[in-house]
């Protein structure tokens, strides 16, 4: 039997309103409400038995009307527990409001122009720096104003290219171990006119013996003027006279042509710059010794270090003619330029800067020239060898006391063909 009023049991009451709930209202009705968003109609009791006569229940008061959407101030409870029905209070599901977006797919577009515009300025930085740096370290000594009588500047650019003997910043034992000697001063041990035009770079070697006139001229450093007096003497004699100047002076006299740049560099540069790079490979054609330069060379193709190099450039004793050495002069420094103009040298901090170092330190150049010339007359000289240039001595028909005569006619023609910035078909020695 039942204690509850009418006789109502547990079940009939499960029955008629589902289990766990004590609401006047049944729970599927409520569920129906909250998913068709409509108000369910409110459901009477049936009215007990009246058997027995009894206090009327208590009605719970009507959940208010729900509109689409309700207002947590009114106060609003469906009565459903919704760890029940959806699993979760305010979860976030898809059909509410409560859905949080995640991060969004990067930029990747973006993020490549940003990063390929960090990589131009800092290259751009690097490369302005570099060129500063490198521009400062030139040391511009050579005065050309200084030199009188010029003939006219024709087509191109023609750079004055010496290597002297200087011994400057080299200790006893770099001087022992490169067989240069003691000697005090300086002397041009080589000498070279390199032609930059439309068709093709240009080398043409002047013998250190070549038989020249001095011309009138202007002390470099006093001002004085000395008049020419028809004297003849070896190229390399102007140099010691009085210094590049007069170097230049001479040259430009016994040839005609305009001299727009010099460049000049010692032993101990010269060594320095093929270490740097990590020596310069070449093919010798005929074994040969020396033992005042120190040179001991085989046959054969072989990587030449700085010793060595320097060594291979200034050997004269292994040959009959001077002008055997100035082909040896130009081949190693055309195989220099197009060894050290290479990306792997470039593109290397690691080598660009030790190689760039060693050779600034000790170049000499003249006051006009920027480090963009200086560029312009490397990538010359390599040419030479790429192909697309002409290397040649300069025409010689004898020889007088010992010093080379050069061939007047075909130094004129060959003089008129670089000044016209034309095809080179005169032939050298």
């Amino acid at each position: 039997m039942s204690d509850r009023p009418g006789g109502w049991t547990d079940d009939d009451r499960n029955d008629r309103y589902g289990r766990g709930s004590d609401s006047a209202q049944a729970e599927g009705a409520r569920v129906m409400r909250h998913v068709q968003r409509r108000p369910a109609p409110p459901q009477q009791r049936p009215a007990p038995p009246q058997q027995h006569p009894t206090a009327p229940r208590q009605r719970q008061p009507e959940a208010p009307q729900y509109s689409g959407g309700y207002d947590d101030s009114a106060g609003y409870d469906g009565g459903y527990n919704t760890g029940h029905v959806y699993g979760g209070g305010n979860g976030g599901g898809r059909g509410d409001g409560g859905y949080v977006q995640g991060r969004p797919a990067p930029d990747w577009r973006r993020r490549i122009k940003i990063g390929t515009l960090t990589l131009v300025v800092v290259v751009l930085a690097v490369s302005i720096g570099t060129y500063f740096w490198a521009d400062s370290k030139l040391k511009r000594e050579v005065d050309l104003s200084k030199v009188i009588e010029r003939p006219h500047e024709g087509d191109g650019t023609n750079y004055l290219i010496v290597g002297s003997d200087s011994r400057a910043g080299m200790t006893a034992e770099d001087k022992k171990r490169l067989h240069t000697g003691s000697a005090e001063g300086k002397r041009t041990d080589s000498m070279m006119i390199l032609h930059d035009g439309s068709n093709g770079p240009t080398l043409v070697s002047l013998p250190r013996d070549s038989n020249v006139e001095i011309p009138s001229y202007k002390g470099s450093d006093s001002g004085k003027f000395y008049p020419g007096r028809g004297r003849f003497t070896k190229l390399n004699a102007a140099y010691a006279e009085d210094g590049p100047e007069l170097l230049v002076r001479t040259v430009e006299f016994n040839t005609g042509l305009h001299i727009d740049h010099y460049v000049e560099i010692g032993f101990g540069g010269f060594a320095k710059i093929v270490d740097a790079i990590g020596g310069v490979e070449l093919d010798i054609p005929k074994a040969f010794k020396d033992k005042y330069s120190g040179a001991d060379f085989q046959a054969g193709k072989q990587t030449l270090d700085g010793q060595q190099a320097l060594a291979f450039v200034r050997t004269r004793h292994a040959f009959t003619s001077d002008l055997d050495r100035t082909k040896n002069q130009q081949k190693f420094l055309a195989a220099l330029a197009s060894q050290t103009a290479t990306p792997s040298t470039i593109l290397n901090p690691f080598k660009l800067y030790p190689t760039m170092g060693a050779g600034l330190d000790t170049l000499v150049v003249d006051k006009d020239m920027s480090l963009w010339d200086l560029g312009q007359m490397f990538f010359a000289m390599k040419g030479v060898t790429g192909g697309d240039g002409t290397s040649m001595n300069m025409p010689i028909s004898g020889s007088t006391s010992g010093n080379l005569v050069w061939d007047k006619a075909k130094v004129k023609q060959l003089v008129e063909q670089l000044n016209n910035d034309e095809k080179v078909t005169v032939s050298g020695n």
